[in-house]
């Protein structure tokens, strides 16, 4: 706004956003960061994991806190970005005619309450539309800048990154503001790499090489080209692009386009959820599988409706797209550059020649994405601080969530008992013997879980066939059938299954015995009793975390997904044994 329209701000501008698009999306997201997968799995969570699994041996702890900030940050990303996208294209209206500014608020608003409402029925459903209507809205833009750039093909000469640089020379005190401002072309970046697992690499990679990068250059720059023939053209490029009477549909088509593209972070936000709530970051959510087909397509109805309310409490709040551009940077930016230095890590230990030019060519992004978010810091008093501010809020409800979880655990253990006691005590004072099968869920696999040995203390009876039963989650996005289950006869009549199941999977507990059956558990198990452990959680001692922080566990603790649901066990033959537990 503050450059005045020549000929070599214009350039300037076209030639960070080609850099920008080509060193942040092409070169470090599509040709290094998306080979960084965890088995499949993307996202800053599955990177962090990969980080601390084969990284250098730094401070883990770190590392971990890096990853949950980022992780943080992308979940304020999967409000705001629905919340900007939707707004600018419904903007459109304004453009074709002035007197409908009054619905853009309201229509706005009702495609967001639609989008959240449906996702229920998975990415799929929205994928069917997804294909055709992203390669018509792409085809548009190419066509639409196409024609402007050849009505003034000097614009291609951006393609100079003297331009860029020759721009921050002369401008040095907006460019950063530009800079934040040519960085919403790139902000897609990060729900790519967190939608891998929907999509896989190939895909993706040929997707923005051959469709989405030619596509966006030709309109960027086609915008470049209209600005040069009419400076007016600055309150809306992109709209003004198209004949008057192609505006309209353009922001059908701009709306549609903007809604997938949305679907595409809020499905990422879900993924990191699942991830989160499967590595012990968060409460037991309840996570539904919204395809049969494809495993990473999770449906989370707490964390959509939580987003639902945040993106319309942001849209009435900020008004419009360009108040809500200042808000959007400051978290992206960040993710971004904490992607690079995971990814940086996790090259600093590779051997290979092309890991070593990969981390050169890194080095040299992260310098940017540091001017990024530099850039971007001078929106925090206009807005940046939303981002910030809610990320700062689902961090600390992380740490909380695994400090509040330790606590009790370490509480929890204190009255388990090691095998051989166990059995000692029973054979000194044998408790009646009940003929029936039950299954104890404990998750140390190493001593009898609390629930088994109340159930001795306090009824005095063990069952003739006792199956303890321990799920651990691995770091890895799924386990192989062959490595899933161990069976162990511990005595007779006592036996241990410990299951593994990856942080994308969901552990269905019926299943799972069955499968220990055929590895040899001696007892069948259609018709056994479930005993699960219900505790109280209230927060007396002085010790540990702040008041506030354990209340708040507390709250998360109860309103958790019951554990019975989440295993997938039976409720009918469930059989609560409560108990109270000082935090």
């Amino acid at each position: 706004g503050d450059v005045a329209i020549g000929v070599s701000s214009v350039l300037g501008v076209l030639s960070l956003i080609f850099w920008s698009l080509a060193l942040i999306i092409s070169l470090k997201y599509v040709s290094i960061v998306l080979r960084a997968d965890n088995r499949g799995e993307g996202g800053v969570l599955a990177l962090t994991t990969l980080v601390l699994e084969q990284g250098p041996r730094v401070q883990q702890g770190a590392v971990a806190a890096l990853g949950l900030v980022g992780c943080a940050l992308f979940f304020g990303d999967g409000s705001i970005t629905p919340a900007i996208s939707v707004l600018s294209a419904v903007e459109g209206l304004e453009v074709v005619a002035p007197a409908l500014s009054r619905v853009v608020l309201p229509l706005a608003l009702l495609c967001l309450l639609v989008l959240f409402k449906v996702q229920w029925r998975g990415t799929s459903h929205i994928g069917r539309m997804f294909g055709p209507v992203m390669l018509v809205w792409f085809v548009v833009l190419a066509v639409l800048g196409g024609i402007s750039v050849a009505g003034n093909p000097q614009v291609l000469a951006a393609l100079n990154p003297g331009y860029a640089v020759g721009f921050f020379v002369q401008h040095s005190g907006v460019a950063l503001a530009v800079f934040g401002a040519v960085f919403l072309s790139v902000t897609g970046g990060e729900a790519l790499y967190a939608d891998l697992g929907h999509f896989g690499r190939t895909p993706i990679a040929s997707a923005w090489f051959f469709v989405a990068w030619p596509a966006l250059l030709l309109n960027y720059f086609g915008q470049g080209a209209l600005l040069l023939r009419d400076p007016a053209a600055l309150r809306n490029p992109f709209y003004l692009l198209a004949p008057d009477w192609a505006q309209l549909p353009l922001v059908i088509l701009a709306t549609c386009a903007t809604i997938i593209a949305s679907q595409a972070v809020i499905s990422g936000v879900f993924s990191i959820a699942q991830q989160c709530k499967q590595l012990g970051y968060l409460p037991r959510l309840r996570v539904v599988q919204s395809s049969a087909d494809a495993v990473g397509q999770v449906y989370v109805p707490s964390i959509n409706w939580l987003l639902c309310a945040v993106t319309v409490g942001l849209v009435l709040t900020f008004g419009s797209s360009t108040n809500l551009a200042s808000a959007y940077g400051v978290g992206v930016s960040m993710t971004m550059l904490i992607d690079s230095v995971l990814m940086l890590l996790l090259l600093s230990v590779a051997a290979s020649r092309a890991a070593r030019l990969q981390f050169v060519a890194l080095i040299g992004v992260a310098v940017i994405e540091t001017g990024f978010v530099l850039g971007n810091l001078g929106k925090i008093p206009s807005g940046g601080w939303f981002p910030l501010l809610y990320g700062l809020a689902v961090y600390g409800l992380m740490r909380t969530w695994q400090d509040g979880r330790a606590t009790v655990s370490r509480q929890l253990a204190a009255e388990e008992r090691p095998v051989q006691r166990f059995l000692a005590d029973v054979a000194i004072q044998a408790p009646a013997r009940v003929p029936l099968t039950a299954v104890f869920l404990g998750s140390n696999p190493d001593t009898i879980p609390r629930t088994l040995v109340r159930n001795v203390r306090l009824n005095g009876v063990l069952h003739e066939r006792t199956i303890l039963l321990t799920i651990t989650t691995e770091r890895v996005p799924h386990v192989m059938r062959g490595g899933r289950l161990k069976v162990n006869t511990l005595a007779p009549g006592l036996f241990r299954v410990h299951a593994h199941v990856g942080f994308m999977e969901r552990a269905d507990v019926p299943r799972l015995l069955r499968d220990a059956q055929v590895l040899g558990l001696e007892c069948r198990t259609e018709d056994a009793v479930f005993f699960l452990g219900r505790d109280d959680i209230v927060p007396t001692s002085p010790r540990g975390m702040g008041q506030l922080r354990k209340k708040l566990f507390v709250f998360l603790a109860n309103n958790s997904e019951f554990a019975g649901a989440h295993f997938g066990i039976p409720a009918n033959r469930i059989i609560e044994l409560g108990g109270q537990i000082e935090i």
